[in-house]
């Protein structure tokens, strides 16, 4: 049976009228923000130099969720609650823009768009025009953590936000087209992590209008009964308002929306008067209201509104057709704006006061501009987890694990306000030492044997689900409502969130570039794990170093880049990482056994300087080299010394410099990436016409992209990932992809003028390792010792 709100007709006939006002009012600036450049009062009959010559924008989303907003107002003032607005449908900032301008917020924080004629008339142009503002709920937008252009996120990013925000509300309205994405699908399922003591509280709003840009949305043509069942099943409360007419709709949102916040209130009521907290059925509205509502009925003896033909702008030859021209001035008109607003374009007092008072404005809502409530994290101090390091490339540890300690009293320093966050994997990437803090958050059913080694807990820190798309959303909803946080991957599965990366890299592109009234948030911080050269085991689809390739598009302004070759300088860069704002951190480390190559100390100078010079592998002291070896990435380190050492042990005479990079950005000129290494810098480390072999972790042309505009380029060979592999053993994997130290040496000799002939009993010798090393690995199923245990000779 179809869940009701248990109070009808809430609203008495002045707060229907003053209501149904201020939502006039909004759809009138939606429609005016995409067709209006001038005359946006219509003080004047309406002309044609009054409309933009590129119409842009879409109109069809927008009146539902200004609708929304009216409402959720209502009850924020009533009940003085905390609540954002996270707007879904893409392309629906006029119906978001709309109230941040009535609220006043907007006019405060770009004060050019005053509460006047002049500042409307500003407030309209501005509106997908050339070098203004675009036609999402982009960073722009006071109020705004979540820009829809990519559509299935929003729900995610709600979640997000109110983890450990316990009196936060998120009203999520969620568009129907959205909801056909898997990262939105999958997104349901998050009432499954919060815990209603510590938490706060997401109120989704589907709103159903039917259609996506030229078909039905598959929700809105399902039966009722189906779509409640869906939902219940998902572990909701359904609340249904459907309808069109607005005084019947403004009645039932009211009702429902009461009902709603008074669930949500007793859920955390009951869990934290009792201290006990168990997965409550959390309420959600489902909003089916036609497409374009209150636009055009018929346009060309064509069904408008409630159809796909009011999705974008649903008459867009108004400048040519006089009669389309003139259904515009009255579907302007019909709002009646001289009802709305003063002669000098001031929205009218009694209007304003139905939005709620400063910082309980959606619009102006602290949680929506994160950085003004982010605290610095209590970092413990990193050196106290580093490895012991007696001689360099003598010991064997797991990278990673010396990490999982740290993180774990990074948690244990900062339990309100930090998170781990990761796919089924904790433990895989040796991080669990983390549940020594706090274990994996899970409200769903416990069973007895979870007692037994499965660390869940109604009140873990630790966030698992197999969907990085949910994953990544929870964090950035965090981070961008002010807290910390951090999330580790496989790497080659890194790929399932490229759009997400990108989303988000754009997002802080913005703020932190062009809008100087958002607040710095922490930086998002990956790590990759069970890497490419390590997923010997797993094979071919577990083999894709390219997530970085990805990253390296994005804006230098917000794209780090690090593959620590040990634990101790992953240390050095993860700390370095959670003190960061404004960034996209991905640091890229192997959980399996290294060798360890730098002490803590020698570590932390490395890191900072991001690439230098081994001295222990070099022996061109005071000598022009006769060949740079060059190394990124752990196991991409380790051969590259390996073929050093069988260099020096052969060749002692030849003289060969080792080049390592921590941070990959040094590999890019400085003009290009803050990073980035002045020409003089680069100069130095690699001469200006040596031969220079750089073994890389990744596909070795992204290395080539990086580094083409300096000078010793067209002597630069890299060696890296070649789409080679299977069920492998580490050396097997390494020599079918050419980065191994065989390979390695070889390159060198070829490219050495003089070893050309006097080492090729060498090169044959080379030849026949990568043979020989191949048959064994087919022959035992896995490396001769004498590899698989090689340690640093010097």
């Amino acid at each position: 049976m179809t869940q009701s709100a248990q109070i009808p007709n809430p609203l008495d006939a002045e707060e229907l009228r003053l209501i149904n006002a201020w939502w006039r009012a909004c759809n009138y600036l939606s429609v005016g923000m995409i067709y209006l450049r001038d005359n946006p009062l219509l003080k004047e009959p309406l002309k044609v130099e009054h409309v933009k010559h590129r119409l842009l924008g879409h109109w069809g989303a927008s009146p539902a969720l200004s609708f929304t907003w009216a409402h959720l107002n209502r009850i924020i003032k009533r009940d003085d609650l905390d609540v954002i607005f996270m707007a879904g449908p893409g392309h629906g900032a006029p119906g978001v823009l709309g109230p941040t301008y009535l609220e006043g917020t907007y006019s405060e924080v770009y004060p050019d768009k005053g509460q006047d004629i002049e500042g409307l008339q500003k407030f309209f142009k501005q509106f997908s025009f050339p070098g203004q503002i675009g036609s999402h709920v982009t960073p722009e937008t006071p109020g705004s953590i979540h820009e829809g252009g990519e559509l299935g996120y929003s729900l995610s990013h709600a979640y997000g936000a109110c983890l450990d925000n316990p009196d936060l509300i998120v009203a999520c309205v969620v568009g129907d087209g959205e909801a056909e994405t898997g990262p939105l699908a999958t997104a349901w399922h998050s009432n499954k992590f919060i815990n209603p003591i510590r938490d706060g509280a997401v109120l989704p709003i589907l709103n159903l209008n039917g259609y996506k840009i030229a078909n039905p949305t598959i929700l809105a043509r399902i039966s009722h009964e189906e779509l409640d069942a869906l939902f219940r099943g998902y572990g909701y409360t359904p609340y249904f308002v459907e309808g069109d007419d607005p005084t019947d709709m403004h009645q039932k949102m009211a009702a429902t929306l009461e009902q709603a916040i008074a669930d949500i209130q007793a859920i955390q009521k009951t869990a934290r008067d009792s201290g006990k907290a168990e997965r409550p059925r959390w309420p959600m509205i489902v909003l089916r209201s036609p497409k374009g509502w209150t636009g055009p009925k018929e346009i060309n003896s064509h069904k408008a509104e409630g159809s796909w033909r009011s999705h974008q702008v649903p008459f867009s030859d108004v400048r040519e057709n006089p009669k389309n021209f003139k259904m515009l001035e009255d579907w302007l008109k019909s709002y009646k704006p001289e009802e709305l607003f003063d002669a000098d374009g001031r929205f009218l007092p009694e209007l304003r006061e139905l939005a709620p008072k400063g910082l309980l404005r959606m619009s102006a809502n602290l949680h929506a501009n994160g950085g003004l409530l982010r605290k610095e994290l209590k970092l413990p101090n990193f050196r106290d987890y580093a490895v012991d390091v007696p001689q360099a490339g003598k010991v064997l540890y797991e990278n990673t694990r010396p990490l999982g300690e740290f993180l774990r009293d990074v948690m244990r320093n900062n339990m309100t306000n930090f998170r781990l966050f990761g796919p089924d994997e904790t433990a895989s990437n040796r991080l669990q030492a983390m549940y020594e803090v706090s274990k994996k958050v899970w409200m769903a059913d416990l069973l007895p044997e979870d007692a037994d080694g499965g660390e869940l807990s109604r009140d873990g820190r630790v966030m698992e689900m197999l969907s990085e798309h949910t994953l990544i959303g929870w964090l950035e909803g965090y981070l961008l409502t002010g807290r910390h946080g951090f999330f580790h991957t496989y790497e080659a599965f890194a790929h399932v969130v490229d759009s997400m990366f990108n989303q988000h890299a754009k997002w802080l592109d913005i703020s932190k570039n062009h809008v100087p009234w958002r607040a710095s948030v922490a930086s998002q911080n990956i790590l990759l794990s069970s890497t490419v050269w390590r997923q010997d085991h797993n094979g071919f689809s577990h083999q894709d170093p390219g997530f970085i390739d990805l990253v390296t598009n994005k804006s230098p302004s917000v794209t780090r880049i690090y593959l620590p070759p040990d634990a101790n300088t992953l240390l050095a860069v993860a700390d370095q990482c959670l003190r960061s704002t404004d960034c996209i951190n991905v640091i890229v480390a192997d959980k399996q056994k290294h060798l360890q190559f730098t002490t803590i100390d020698e570590a932390i100078v490395h890191c900072a300087k991001g690439i230098g010079i081994w001295g222990q592998a070099s022996n061109d002291q005071g000598v022009e080299p006769d060949v740079v070896m060059a190394s990124c990435g752990d196991v991409a380190t380790q051969e590259a010394l390996a073929a050093t050492a069988i260099l020096r042990e052969h060749l002692p005479d030849l003289k060969v410099r080792f080049v390592n990079v921590v941070d990959l950005y040094k590999m890019q000129p400085a003009s290009e990436h803050p990073h980035g290494s002045t020409e003089r810098e680069f100069d130095s480390l690699f001469t200006t016409c040596k031969p220079v072999i750089f073994n890389f972790h990744g596909y070795p042309w992204l290395i080539h992209k990086l580094a083409y505009r300096f000078k010793n380029h067209e002597n630069l060979h890299v060696r890296g990932y070649k789409e080679r592999g299977n069920i492998n053993t580490p050396l097997e994997l390494a020599i079918l992809n050419q980065a191994d130290r065989f390979t390695l040496v070889i390159d060198v000799i070829d490219r050495v003028p003089t070893l050309a002939a006097r080492a090729a009993h060498l090169k044959e010798q080379m030849k026949n390792e990568i043979i020989l090393n191949l048959a064994y690995a087919h022959e035992h199923g896995t490396d001769n010792e004498m590899f698989s245990n090689w340690v640093w000779p010097y």
